[in-house]
């Protein structure tokens, strides 16, 4: 504008409007404003543009998605295809992720991680800076990589935070944030998944110990943990029999992988418990009041699932968008096809969507006291936690449609797309599936008038 105009006012403007309403254009007038990342249409949030305005996000915020940005640049991105490969993320990118003092956020804003380890805390420490660290690990496009590397401990560590012991905090939680020691939360079984109250593993009093027989399915981080928090039966039937109990890798703890569809790097695990010898210490919260521990887990889980969905799809958006404009056919770029064009805009206008819902229930977790979010966001973050899922399952199809045969191959151009439309089930099922958050948002909003 300041090259055409050359400093004076539009002649053709000055047809229809008085001089003193037409702006005046200069090269100082007309900097561009700073822009974060690459600049890819939909590639990022919109705060990521320095031209967007929010009432959210901070210096700090900047400063710690710069820090962030450079750990998955140089530490995560470039090894993904091989840790899918291996199914495994090494061991050394869990220490490497903690000494960048960024492992220990995912624990929760309001956990106290922080002075349980030798790093500083990001200034004015909340839960968007957890959130813009796993929104950024998740450009990996890996659901198996997140997972790998943060999920055991994101939904495994903070009951310990939260109703173990200060002996229990001080013997486990710093090995785990510090990417030493690896843990896993152990609630779903062959028969019992989204009804947690219908679990069998069962754990005996023995004078000090319990004693623990059972097994458990589908667990993320299991052959890899070293401590496995576990849901377990110390009483009658229902929610009121539930404890939850801290077991440590030993005799009559035995693993298997299970080959999934999907995220294959976060080493989904059958678990088997034959007779294992706990110490009574290792009781976390109290006997009997388990399922109050496992519910408070879940919105920080299902939000964490949410931050996740929405950068994959955000992901699929980037590599189409890229993708569309490269390749050609009928002799034209697919950007150039109205259809395709379409299909990118319906894509855009969900994750955007979802993207501005996230933030507000963020900022809510932010403000609210910690037992009135539990209960006023359940119903909200639930109904997020199934929109999240069925906008990447939707991304991920018309991703692999623009993508085509690309999209069909686990290598190459399409290797993205071909490898999240198979992830989609984990964020789909796992956490409370699509059918049961969605009843229960219902549920609990009419509770809430009744």
């Amino acid at each position: 504008l300041a090259q055409v105009s050359k400093g004076s006012s539009f002649p053709q403007l000055g047809k229809i409007h008085r001089s003193q309403v037409i702006p005046t254009y200069t090269a100082s007038t007309m900097s561009a404003p700073e822009t974060f990342g690459l600049g890819n249409p939909y590639g990022d949030p919109n705060w990521y543009n320095g031209a967007y305005h929010s009432a959210y996000y901070k210096e700090t915020h900047k400063a710690w998605r710069k820090r962030c940005r450079a750990f998955v640049d140089e530490h995560i991105i470039p090894f993904v295809s091989q840790w899918e490969v291996n199914k495994a993320v090494p061991k050394e990118t869990y220490i490497q992720c903690a000494e960048a003092g960024l492992l220990p956020i995912v624990v929760g804003a309001h956990s106290g991680a922080f002075d349980l380890v030798p790093y500083d805390a990001p200034e004015d420490l909340d839960y968007f800076h957890e959130l813009i660290f796993v929104d950024e690990l998740a450009r990996c496009g890996s659901g198996g990589v997140l997972w790998g590397l943060i999920e055991g401990l994101q939904i495994g560590l903070p009951p310990v935070l939260n109703f173990g012991s200060e002996e229990m905090k001080k013997r486990v939680a710093p090995d785990c944030l510090m990417g030493k020691k690896i843990i896993s939360l152990n609630i779903t079984e062959p028969n019992a998944g989204s009804d947690v109250a219908a679990i069998k593993t069962v754990a005996k009093k023995d004078g000090d110990f319990y004693i623990v027989d059972g097994n458990k399915k589908w667990i993320t981080n299991g052959i890899f943990s070293d401590y496995f928090t576990c849901a377990v039966r110390t009483g009658g039937p229902g929610m009121r029999g539930v404890s939850m109990l801290l077991l440590e890798k030993g005799p009559g703890i035995t693993t298997k992988r299970m080959d999934c569809q999907g995220v294959w790097p976060s080493g989904t695990t059958y678990v088997e418990f034959d007779s294992v010898k706990v110490p009574a210490k290792n009781l976390i919260g109290k006997e009997n009041e388990g399922f109050g521990v496992i519910m408070k887990n879940f919105n920080h889980e299902r939000w964490g699932f949410v931050v996740q969905a929405s950068r994959l799809s955000r992901c699929l958006i980037e590599d189409s968008w890229e993708f569309a404009n490269k390749r050609s056919t009928f002799g034209k770029k697919l950007i150039e096809h109205p259809v395709i064009r379409w299909k990118l805009a319906e894509m855009t206008r969900q994750v955007e969507g979802i993207h501005h819902w996230l933030e507000n229930l963020t900022f809510q977790l932010c403000k609210m006291p910690k037992d009135q979010a539990m209960t006023t966001l359940g119903g909200p973050i639930a109904l997020m936690k199934a929109h999240s899922s069925k906008v990447f399952e939707y991304c991920a199809r018309e991703a692999r449609q623009i993508f085509g045969g690309n999209a069909y191959t686990r290598s190459g151009l399409g290797e993205k797309a071909e490898r999240l439309y198979r992830d989609v089930g984990a964020y789909a099922i796992p956490g409370g599936s699509e059918e049961i958050l969605l009843d229960l948002a219902i549920r609990q909003g009419n509770k809430s008038k009744l």
